[in-house]
């Protein structure tokens, strides 16, 4: 099942505090909600360097433990 995860306007993503980010001093993966941390994890593996990955997949375990990750695939 795919979830559609709703886009952020510019507003809404300026109005998030640092702690809804992945990466707060970049102000990049949004980690506000479920959907958004998921779409996080997708992004990040897909684009994100090697610490990018690192610091994205502890901040979503952090906030949201029940979210499975699993290893990517080769």
């Amino acid at each position: 099942m795919v979830s559609e995860v709703a886009k952020l306007t510019g507003k809404q993503r300026k109005a998030l505090p640092k702690g809804d980010f992945a990466e707060p001093g970049k102000r990049a993966y949004p980690i506000e909600d479920e959907n958004h941390a998921r779409n996080a994890l997708a992004r990040v593996s897909q684009h994100g360097t090697p610490a990018e990955k690192a610091k994205v997949r502890a901040a979503v375990k952090g906030k949201y433990p029940a979210i499975k990750q699993g290893k990517a695939k080769k």
